[in-house]
């Protein structure tokens, strides 16, 4: 086989060619609108917490609650059509302690993401978040912990409707 790179025919463009004028083209600027859709299960959920409440779903076949919610449980693969308000607190199933944000920006004081476990769902079932108001050097898995609301008024319905978790109070 050879080393040599195959030609093609025809002519090469240049960056001077656009330049100059010899090629013809025209600059395009796309109306590019776009909308998306969270669904029926997580359109409800964010909904909920634009509420100030956190939406689970249980399945009638297994008897689990999870959340955030969704329509078919991956265990029985039934749908899941039970709605449920949970509590907004619940405890810790796991953390993590980052010095570095998510744009890479490195940072003196960590941000700590973990997996809450909220009450009302069943056992493993959580969702991710930021704990905040706490020493990093004192959270643990377990921890009791509650959710800090943003005012109503800034609510939007996103997670992020939930400002952090917070050591609950004993």
């Amino acid at each position: 086989m050879s080393s040599k790179i195959k030609e093609y025919p025809g002519t090469g463009l240049r960056e001077s060619d656009f330049r100059e004028k010899k090629v013809l083209f025209t600059e395009w600027k796309p109306n590019a609108r776009y909308a998306w859709d969270a669904g029926i299960a997580i359109g409800r959920y964010l909904a909920e917490l634009k509420e100030g409440r956190i939406l689970g779903v249980r399945c009638r076949q297994c008897r689990r609650t999870v959340v955030p919610p969704r329509l078919f449980c991956e265990w029985c693969f039934r749908p899941m059509d039970e709605w449920v308000h949970l509590q907004d607190h619940g405890v810790v199933n796991t953390f993590s302690l980052c010095y570095v944000r998510w744009d890479m920006e490195r940072i003196a004081e960590p941000l700590i993401p973990a997996v809450i476990e909220i009450a009302g769902a069943s056992p493993g079932i959580g969702i991710m978040h930021l704990l905040g108001e706490v020493d990093p050097q004192k959270v643990e898995m377990g921890m009791k912990v509650q959710a800090v609301w943003k005012p109503a008024a800034e609510r939007v319905g996103a997670i992020t409707d939930i400002r952090y978790f917070r050591p609950m109070k004993s």
